[in-house]
C-alpha cells in the first residue's frame, strides 16, 4: 500500500468538516425515547442472530482525562464501585433470561476504566456473567485498562477468568503532553506491563493513541510511536482528538493555544500513519493498525471486517447487549441506550426492572443504508448488484437522489461510481466518514449543527 496517497493537503483541507463515525446507523442522534422496553424485547425475539457479543460499562475513574468524552464518574471510593456492582447484577439477571437461546462469542469491558475493580470485584463479575449467560468455549473476551492505577499481577489474574485481549488507554508518553491533559503516566511501567502480560498469555494487546493534543509535535510523537512499535503491541487505536469544550466541561481546562493547527494536526497524523505502515502495521479502516497477521487484517482482506460501537470487529454477525450505565445495544433490527446518570440508572433498575431510556426500531430503509454505510467504511468498495438482489431493489433507481451527492467526490478522483460497483480510492480513506454521508438520509437535519467530530 502506497501510504503517501493518503495526504493531499488540499483535498483533505476541502474536506475536513464535521460527521459521524457510523459506528451505528442511524447514528445514536436518532434515538428517542418512543421506543420501549417491549420493543426491545420483540427485537430479541424477531432477531435472525442467536450470538451475543456482551459489553460491560464500568464508569468509574480515579482521576479526570481532561480531553476525555466518555461517560465517566470520577472518584477514588472503590466502595461506589460495590454498589454500582450490586445494581448492574440485578441488571444481568433481568436481562440473561431473555437471551437464553444465545452464545456469548465476545465479552467486552468498558469504561470509565475496568481497571478501577479491585481483584475480588472483577471475580464477582466474571463469575456472574459466565453463571447467567451460555459462554461460547472459544470466547473472545477483552478489557480496557488504565495502566496508571493498576499492579502487574493484574495481567495474571485477568488471564485465569478467561480473558485473552488486553487494550490500554497509552495516548501519549511525552510528560508536556501528559500534564496538560492530566494524564501522567509512567512509560517503563507500560512497556513492562505489556511484555508481562505477554508472558502470561495474552494473545492480543492494542493500546489507544491520540493525535492533536496540546503541546504535541512531529518530535515527540515520533517517540510515542517508536516505543509503541518497541513494546510489539499487536493492534493501535488511532483517534483524532476531537475539542469541543462547549459539549465536553473538561476540555475547557485546554487553552485553544496549546492546540495543534490544522496544518499541524495534518502533519501529526500523516507521520502516525506512515510511521505504522513503515513499522510493517496494516491500516484497517481509517483508524485502526493491525500487523498483517492479526484477526482484524485478515477480516479487512477477506472482505468480513464489520464496525460497531465499539469500532472495527470481527464479530460483526452477533447481536450487541450493553449492560451497565450508558451502554448501547444492537439487537436485530433495534439500537437501544441505557441511562447516563448513575444515580437514575439505580433508580430504574428498582422501579422499571430495566435501563433502557431510548431507541431506534430500524425501517427497511434504515437497514438498507446502514449496510451501504457498513461496506463503505469497511471495505471502501460496493457490489450493486449484490445489494440489488438482496433487498429486491434496482439500487441506482433507489438511491437516485443521493447519488448526485457522490459527484463531488468523483470529480476529485476520489469515488468511481457506475453500473456495477461503487468504490473509495484509497486516497480517500481518510475522508470515508463524508462520503459515507451522502447515504445518510438524516443527514439534512443535522447540517450546520455541531454534533459531531472533525473528520481530521
Amino acid at each position: 500500500m502506497k501510504v503517501s496517497q493518503f495526504f493531499d493537503n488540499a483535498l483533505l483541507n476541502k474536506y475536513n468538516t464535521s460527521g459521524p463515525r457510523y459506528t451505528s446507523y442511524p447514528t445514536a442522534l436518532e434515538f428517542h425515547d418512543n421506543f420501549k422496553h417491549e420493543d426491545f424485547i420483540k427485537a430479541i425475539e424477531n432477531s435472525q442472530n442467536r450470538e451475543l457479543s456482551l459489553y460491560v460499562h464500568i464508569p468509574f475513574c480515579h482521576t479526570l482525562c481532561y480531553y476525555c468524552g466518555c461517560n465517566k464518574v470520577i472518584t477514588r471510593h472503590r466502595g461506589k464501585a460495590d454498589t454500582y456492582l450490586e445494581y448492574l447484577a440485578q441488571e444481568i439477571a433481568l436481562q440473561a433470561p431473555l437471551f437464553e437461546e444465545y452464545t456469548v462469542k465476545q465479552l467486552h469491558w468498558g469504561g470509565g476504566t475496568p481497571s478501577f475493580l479491585t481483584h475480588p470485584q472483577i471475580t464477582q463479575l466474571v463469575s456472574l456473567l459466565k453463571e447467567k449467560f451460555n459462554f461460547s468455549d472459544e470466547l473472545e473476551m477483552s478489557i480496557e485498562i488504565d495502566p496508571r492505577e493498576i499492579e502487574m499481577d493484574l495481567a495474571e489474574h485477568l488471564y485465569s477468568l478467561g480473558f485473552n485481549r488486553l487494550s490500554l488507554g497509552v495516548q501519549d508518553l511525552d510528560l508536556k503532553v501528559q500534564q496538560a491533559i492530566n494524564r501522567v503516566q509512567s512509560t517503563e511501567f507500560i512497556g513492562d506491563f505489556i511484555q508481562h502480560a505477554k508472558e502470561v498469555g495474552f494473545k492480543s494487546i492494542n493500546i489507544d493513541l491520540i493525535y492533536g493534543l496540546p503541546h504535541q509535535t512531529l518530535e515527540n510523537f515520533t517517540k510515542t510511536l517508536v516505543k509503541a512499535h518497541e513494546w510489539d503491541v499487536d493492534r493501535i487505536s488511532l483517534f483524532s482528538y476531537a475539542h469541543i469544550p462547549s459539549r465536553f466541561a473538561a476540555q475547557r481546562k485546554l487553552r485553544d493555544e496549546w492546540l495543534p493547527s490544522t496544518q499541524e494536526k495534518f502533519a501529526l497524523m500523516k507521520l502516525a500513519i506512515e510511521t505504522l505502515c513503515d513499522f510493517g502495521y496494516d491500516f484497517i479502516g481509517m483508524d485502526h493498525f493491525a500487523k498483517p497477521n492479526d484477526e482484524l487484517a485478515i477480516a479487512q482482506s477477506d472482505g468480513t471486517l464489520h464496525r460497531n460501537f465499539q469500532g472495527y470487529t470481527t464479530k460483526g454477525g452477533c447481536d450487541l447487549l450493553g449492560l451497565g450505565v450508558s451502554s448501547i445495544s444492537s439487537i436485530g433490527n433495534s439500537f437501544s441506550q441505557n441511562i447516563k446518570d448513575l444515580k437514575e440508572y439505580y433508580q430504574a433498575i428498582t422501579e422499571k426492572q430495566h435501563a433502557q431510556i431510548k431507541g431506534v426500531s430500524l425501517s427497511e430503509d434504515d437497514i438498507l443504508r446502514g449496510e451501504v454505510i457498513q461496506e463503505l467504511m469497511c471495505n471502501l468498495y460496493l457490489d450493486k448488484q449484490v445489494i440489488s438482489e438482496k433487498y429486491n431493489i434496482d439500487f441506482d433507481e433507489y438511491f437516485a437522489e443521493d447519488l448526485p451527492l457522490l459527484n463531488t467526490f468523483i470529480d476529485d478522483g476520489l469515488v468511481e461510481n457506475n453500473a456495477q460497483h461503487i468504490k473509495v480510492e484509497q486516497k480517500a480513506r481518510l475522508l470515508i466518514r463524508i462520503i459515507c454521508m451522502s447515504f445518510d438520509a438524516y443527514m439534512k437535519k443535522h447540517v450546520n449543527q455541531q454534533r459531531f467530530s472533525r473528520v481530521i
